[in-house]
């Protein structure tokens, strides 16, 4: 279940970082609505990475669709290596 608070809890901080855990962010409402995430720095650098790697994707497969694919043999070829 979602650990969801009132933005006004943040005056007592120190129990609401000890309730924020990887995996489980610590959500601050303002006046009823969602208004911001308290998340591990942990789970912060993983959503990083992964929006990264999303990122380069998706610029590989834009450069693959624009500039055509490189089959098998010819990346086996540019890497030097050989199925054999």
């Amino acid at each position: 279940m979602p650990n969801i608070k009132p933005v006004s809890d943040l005056r007592n901080y120190n129990e609401v970082l000890r309730d924020v855990a990887a995996g489980e962010p610590v959500f601050l409402t303002k006046n009823g609505r969602g208004r911001y995430a308290i998340v591990d720095i942990a789970e912060y650098e993983r959503m990083q990475s992964v929006l990264k790697l999303m990122g380069e994707l998706a610029k590989g497969e834009r450069s693959g669709s624009e500039q055509g694919w490189l089959s098998l043999s010819d990346v086996e070829s540019a890497l030097g290596v050989s199925d054999g």
